[in-house]
């Protein structure tokens, strides 16, 4: 474990754990936070070099107890502080990677973790950041590069939800049992948003994001040990790596976008297929069903063809019927639109994309002119099919897409674009 990769992972593993375990004993979610982070590049400096001490988990508690040690007495004014302050270690040492540190009683507290980071004080945005680096133990920096904003940007984004975490009053405990349910439902959202932002980045060069699709389902499979009964973890679980299946076949040698129906299904990972399609058979079977599993079963049905042409549209089509009863949403019936075209012919898909035309939810998105597009170049009506793959590039700010959108467009005019 002594080479950068292993030690990553080790650190990645630790983070939740160890900020559970000081929040829980000293309060100030905030102030531990920051003690993490620092024990967190201390480690990433000092490890690489000196090799990963025998107890890691002990050893970077005491690194950040000593680091809010002196936060602590940095704000000595407070006296309710003086105690803790008087309780803990010296002043600050490193501390040698063979050290017999006393580890503390061996707890999780990553789920009380991830529902803190997900208070509903905090905005959506500042969900994410803050589960990505107080669970996900990522810097400030890596989170900026993965979202491609200034570090300057993400920094206050993180600051900004700790302190509404705090002004809430919120202490580091499991939310009462009434509000559980909510609370998970917000952590699965946040780490379904994460995912998605690496499956398709909403903007820059490049495609994919594999950080961001990589860290969401590690902390899906943590939230899925810790709930391994729970139907919608497993279901979200499930969806990741059913889609993730079909990283490497998404792109070119040279970063362009292959759409799903052109893609070299050689290349999907077949391994990532058989543990999601093994998970969402079992999940189906325990009982209720939720709008994760649903669409988990969908990414199954996909994944499980051989080709683009044996693929079961009519069983996804019923598959996306039952997920706009469970939660109506204008991009689920966008997705219906596609399934229903691929059963009943373009034109039925048309018909059903012309309800969403007054929803600001899709019209102000490529998503609704890309499938128009593609619709129209189905039922032959070129020109319009031409216009849509244009108004589609003018409105995604992913390079890929825009490059892929305008070159459909460029092949509908060196042919016919008459009606």
């Amino acid at each position: 474990m002594g080479d950068g990769v292993g030690v990553e992972g080790v650190l990645r593993e630790l983070a939740p754990q160890v900020l559970g375990f000081l929040a829980r004993r000293h309060g100030q979610f905030d102030l531990c936070e920051d003690a993490v982070q620092e024990a967190l590049l201390a480690a990433a400096t000092q490890w690489p070099v000196d090799g990963v001490p025998a107890n890691p988990r002990g050893w970077l508690i005491t690194v950040a107890t000593r680091r809010l040690t002196d936060q602590f007495r940095s704000e000595n004014a407070r006296r309710r502080r003086e105690d803790s302050v008087a309780a803990m270690a010296g002043p600050e040492e490193m501390v040698a990677p063979g050290a017999d540190v006393d580890a503390p009683p061996d707890s999780d507290d990553t789920l009380t973790l991830l529902f803190l980071c997900c208070h509903p004080a905090v905005t959506p945005a500042s969900q994410v950041a803050l589960t990505l680096r107080a669970v996900g133990g990522l810097t400030t920096a890596e989170i900026a590069r993965a979202f491609m904003v200034p570090e300057a940007t993400m920094a206050p984004r993180i600051s900004r939800a700790k302190k509404s975490i705090k002004a809430a009053g919120s202490r580091f405990a499991m939310p009462p049992e009434e509000e559980r349910a909510d609370r998970l439902r917000v952590v699965l959202q946040v780490l379904y948003l994460i995912f998605n932002e690496g499956y398709t980045a909403s903007s820059g060069e490049e495609l994919q994001r594999v950080e961001l699709t990589a860290e969401a389902i590690r902390l899906a499979r943590m939230l899925h040990e810790l709930l391994p009964d729970d139907g919608e973890v497993a279901g979200l679980l499930a969806l990741m790596l059913l889609t993730d299946s079909r990283r490497t076949a998404r792109t070119t040698a040279d970063g362009g976008l292959v759409p799903i129906d052109e893609q070299d299904r050689a290349l999907w990972d077949r391994k990532q297929i058989e543990e999601g399609a093994a998970l969402i058979l079992r999940t189906l079977a325990q009982g209720a069903v939720g709008t994760y599993q649903v669409q988990a079963a969908i990414a199954a049905i996909h994944a499980e063809a051989p080709s683009a042409e044996e693929t079961d549209w009519r069983e996804i089509l019923g598959l996306y019927l039952l997920l706009e009863k469970l939660a109506p949403n204008p991009m689920v019936t966008l997705n219906r639109a596609i399934a229903l075209a691929q059963v009943e012919g373009p034109q039925a898909g048309l018909d059903l994309l012309a309800t969403l035309d007054a929803d600001k939810n899709v019209t102000e998105t490529h998503r609704l002119d890309a499938v128009r597009a593609h619709l129209f170049e189905r039922a032959g009506e070129l020109a319009k099919a031409h216009d849509h793959y244009l108004a589609a590039a003018r409105r995604t700010t992913s390079l890929p897409e825009q490059r892929y959108l305008t070159a459909k467009a460029a092949g509908i005019s060196g042919g016919n674009t008459g009606g």
